[in-house]
């Protein structure tokens, strides 16, 4: 290739002779990242979200923008054949899986552009890692699939984007696929999404027929030569395509001039519109999210790749373009500080963390700088926990490699080691600033299992991996239930905890079983029991005597989670010394009931009346009597299994309604409330927790993964005959209890 040709597409040269001595030799260089060092001006950064949907292309595109700007040498796949896997798809598990589990951070260059990314997962389960990445970024990329088009998780991360009020570009990705129909994928953005949206390109040809693609507002075809498509070559537009260019071009300009002023006022009085004036009005709308720009490409056949590149640098905004704030709370009301984004230290520093990881050489902080500058040795402040740490080391990320650098100014991406805090804490450079920012949205888990050590001797590994893991990760957490005497935890769905426990076995060589846990369910009495029981051991030595007299009764269900001892007693047939003894009795029966071994709940002991001997009644006596007289009314009495009812409230879009509305049924669960609104369902119901275990797997099968659910604690309700008459049966069995009417037979 001639210098000329070089010149005129704008190609590296040293970058392509670096590049096709690395493919002669099949050699790896460590290249010098100086140039990407540099502290460009604030209108030079772009900080970016690379979301989608599973399997839309993600990581892919990411690894063409790292090859494309020069960061990396080799391209290399999704699960490739080569066992290298994707740069940014570092952790071992997600090389072998295919999948992104962890969000990876990294920067570059494009057209003297510093473009700091994050590639996010596609999963639902790991939707807390996409969640902190749109909370810091200023601009986003949603790519689609041409086949699968607008899917569960795209809508997900337009809503998150939505929240976080990031703007964002489109990028209609794999025209190469079978089946792929961009026209049909823009249609879903305009009615699923509701979003203005447009395109800026057309593809040349479809499936094995695409070859490039025409830029609508240049008016010229684009192909992608040499052998990764890194030289772009500019070309006529086919013949055959020039009336549908006219037209798309057309329906571009009448988008933007509905929504933007400038160039709506040129529309209507029949100015000559320019090129710079489409770009210029694309570029205002985009800032003010009114209107979405749609590119086109297929990362994996590397055409379309440089233009949305382009796309990025032109459209999305620079740290300056968006507004951040800050609240500084006093006794009377909390004001709403606006940031400064000048990159230099005239302000002070403010930074927001948010993201953990461990390390080689500890904790990893990803931070956010939204104001000021910070430098290798400054001191911070934690606003949240008011303690102050030092910056011993200061490093900017490319995936899983560091390059450390010594200042960061306002609008960069970085980590910190050595920093003990939480996922969302404010960082100040001056301790009188107590300000804090608007911390990040962590869902609720939907899921739980029950969690066991195969080896007992791996505690102290297993210690140390589930609190780093749930200290990485807000959406994981691990408890001890008392009432069942098991560990659980919890999550985003079952992937979720499966990729965990793996990691478990595989960094901390940990294995463990993971299983539905179990219920807690209560016992309480049906009716009053009368008891009237006397508890007499005097053989000789030391004796016992000790008489108690009352009722035990059921409270009503609103306190049916309570257990309350009353003492009704008049005189001195029981001395006031000896009642504490009596409800001790009562209490350490309620631990564990006779029907099903939960604990009592919902019940009421009354003492009214007794005995005691003025020689042989003690404390232990009366306690032993006030267990004796629970004994007497399990045998009894009438007793009923109560079991936890929970409060749900599913959202899922209205097609799928009644589907809902059937699997809440089927789960014996009541309907209490429906609200629709914008093309969503919200249903509201009672369902028993027993009732709630694989929901998740199966609401998202249902709903094409777009129904997400959350639950709590309503109240306990007495079981159904039939799942009362199971749980006894189960505990009888655990327990070879042999029943009261098969002790008579015998």
């Amino acid at each position: 290739m001639s210098i000329m040709t070089a010149l005129k597409y704008n190609i590296n040269l040293k970058l392509l002779c670096h590049r096709s001595y690395i493919l002669k030799n099949g050699l790896q260089c460590l290249s010098s990242f100086a140039k990407y060092a540099e502290h460009k001006p604030l209108e030079k950064i772009r900080n970016i979200g690379i979301s989608a949907h599973i399997d839309s292309g993600k990581t892919t595109l990411t690894e063409r923008i790292l090859f494309y700007t020069g960061r990396i040498a080799k391209m290399h796949e999704v699960r490739g054949k080569d066992n290298v896997g994707a740069t940014m798809d570092s952790m071992e598990l997600e090389r072998q899986r295919g999948i992104t589990i962890q969000s990876a951070a990294t920067y570059t260059l494009w057209k003297d552009h510093n473009i700091n990314i994050i590639d996010t997962p596609g999963h639902v389960d790991f939707t807390v890692e996409v969640e902190r990445a749109l909370r810091v970024l200023d601009g986003a990329v949603l790519v689609l699939c041409a086949v699968g088009g607008v899917q569960s998780q795209t809508i997900t991360v337009d809503r998150q984007m939505r929240r976080y009020n990031v703007p964002r570009l489109a990028f209609i990705n794999k025209l190469d696929r079978l089946g792929a129909n961009y026209k049909r994928t823009l249609e879903q953005l305009r009615g699923k999404l509701h979003l203005n949206a447009a395109l800026l390109q057309l593809p040349i040809g479809l499936e094995s027929n695409n070859t490039g693609i025409i830029d609508l507002i240049h008016q010229k075809a684009l192909y992608f030569e040499g052998n990764f498509g890194e030289i772009v070559r500019e070309d006529e537009i086919p013949s055959n395509m020039r009336t549908e260019v006219q037209d798309k071009r057309q329906e571009l300009i009448e988008n933007l001039s509905n929504i933007d002023e400038k160039l709506g006022e040129m529309y209507l009085n029949e100015t000559q519109i320019l090129e710079k004036d489409i770009m210029d009005a694309i570029r205002r709308s985009c800032i003010q999210r009114t209107f979405v720009p749609v590119l086109v490409g297929t990362a994996l056949k590397n055409r379309g790749v440089q233009p949305l590149l382009d796309a990025v640098v032109n459209y999305l905004p620079n740290p300056g373009e968006v507004e951040n704030y800050a609240f500084k709370e006093n006794e009377k009301e909390t004001t709403k500080i606006l940031l400064n984004s000048e990159r230099s230290d005239k302000h002070p520093f403010i930074g927001l963390a948010f993201k953990l990881e461990a390390g080689k050489f500890g904790q990893l902080t990803y931070f956010r700088c939204y104001q000021g500058m910070l430098r290798k040795g400054d001191s911070l402040h934690n606003t949240r926990v008011k303690k102050k740490i030092r910056v011993q080391r200061l490093v900017r990320l490319h995936s899983n490699q560091m390059e450390d650098v010594t200042e960061v100014y306002a609008g960069d991406i970085f980590a910190l080691f050595g920093v003990d805090c939480a996922s969302g804490d404010t960082f100040v450079s001056d301790s009188d600033l107590l300000l804090s920012m608007e911390s990040i949205h962590v869902p609720d888990p939907v899921i739980s299992m029950s969690i066991k050590l195969k080896n007992t001797k791996d505690r102290e590994n297993f210690a140390k991996g589930i609190s780093r893991f749930t200290k990485e990760d807000p959406t994981l957490k691990h408890y001890y239930d008392v009432d069942n005497k098991e560990s659980l935890i919890s999550g985003m769905g079952e992937l979720h905890l499966e990729i965990y426990s793996q990691r478990l076995e595989r960094e901390y060589n940990c294995p463990i079983i993971l299983g539905k846990p179990k219920v807690s369910f209560r016992e309480t009495i049906r009716e009053p029991f009368e008891f009237d029981y006397l508890h007499k051991k005097q053989s000789g030595g030391a004796g016992q005597y000790a008489r108690v007299i009352g009722v035990i009764e059921p409270l009503p269900p609103e306190k049916n989670t309570e257990i309350i001892f009353c003492d009704e007693t008049i005189g001195t047939n029981v001395p006031k010394q000896f009642v504490p003894g009596v409800e001790r009795g009562f209490r350490t029966m309620c631990e564990k009931g006779f029907l099903s071994g939960h604990k009592v709940a919902g019940v009421k002991f009354r003492l009214i009346d007794g005995m005691h001997h003025c020689v042989d009644s003690s404390e232990l006596a009366f306690f032993l009597a006030g267990q004796g007289a629970m004994k007497e009314s399990y045998c009894n009495g009438l007793w009923q299994v109560l079991e936890p009812i929970m409060l749900v409230s599913v959202t899922v879009p209205v097609e799928f309604q009644g589907i809902v509305m059937a699997q809440i049924s089927r789960r014996n669960g009541i309907l209490l409330n429906t609200d629709n609104n914008e093309g969503w369902t919200v249903l509201e119901a009672e369902i028993p927790l027993n009732n709630m275990f694989g929901y998740i797997g199966e609401l998202r099968s249902t709903t094409q993964g777009k129904g997400e659910f959350t639950m709590e604690y309503a109240r306990y309700t007495p079981c159904l005959p039939a799942v009362e008459e199971q749980i006894i049966r189960e505990y009888q069995i655990a327990n070879n209890i042999v029943p009261e009417a098969q002790q008579k037979k015998n």
